[in-house]
């Protein structure tokens, strides 16, 4: 079975779809985590973010690995070495949408999400997981919540991250470039599948969402 949950940055996805993975004993596929991994290759590199070419090809030749953990969060691994606390620094975040806009990497993530996906019973978040990835996917969801809302959550994790040089400003500007590159992309852009569950979380707990959605998934 596959659980597609799709949604702005901050909505909450990420959290929810962890919790709900576990609940189900399903995997949890964070494919936000993969592309921002080659983000931070290509920063690491001095490779130009706006090159779709350099950035298509550098694609091409990275190995991305995501490995569940019983804590919860999933280790990121970059060529084999552990970048889970690299890829949410800010300098990532702020390039993250322009690489995952790029059509050739977008192409290359997806067959690599699809082999992940089709390996055993899953729950993925991201993007364009119900539109794209696993148009027929058994379950949907699109996690959503007021802006300042996402911008106060967004704050927050990088803060339990220990993430140093934040302010709200910056994560504030940050969440707004992200969702006009992530609505307004050419190719696979932010939107709610038709047959989508949607979820405002914005006056909602963590376990009232978490509720909603294992109802939902195991009718």
């Amino acid at each position: 079975m596959i659980i597609a949950v799709d949604g702005p940055a901050g909505s909450g996805k990420s959290t929810v779809a962890k919790l709900l993975a576990k609940k189900l004993g399903f995997l949890y596929i964070d494919t936000g985590a993969m592309y921002r991994a080659l983000t931070l290759k290509a920063l690491d590199n001095n490779i130009e973010i706006n090159d779709s070419k350099a950035i298509a090809a550098l694609a091409s030749r990275t190995k991305i690995d995501l490995i569940p953990t019983s804590e919860g969060p999933v280790k990121v691994l970059l060529d084999n070495k552990d970048v889970s606390l690299a890829v949410r620094e800010p300098r990532v975040t702020k390039f993250v949408s322009n690489v995952a806009k790029i059509a050739a990497v977008r192409k290359h993530m997806v067959v690599l999400q699809r082999k992940m996906g089709f390996s055993k019973d899953c729950v993925l978040d991201g993007r364009d997981i119900g539109t794209v990835v696993f148009p027929k996917a058994e379950k949907k969801f699109f996690v959503d919540a007021d802006f300042e809302e996402r911008v106060t959550r967004r704050y927050k994790d990088l803060i339990n991250l220990k993430i140093e040089g934040v302010s709200r400003a910056q994560v504030a500007q940050d969440l707004k470039n992200r969702d006009t590159i992530d609505s307004t992309r050419k190719v696979a852009p932010l939107k709610k599948a038709q047959d989508a569950i949607y979820l405002d979380t914005t006056k909602l707990t963590i376990e009232q969402v978490l509720d909603l959605m294992l109802n939902y998934s195991i009718r």
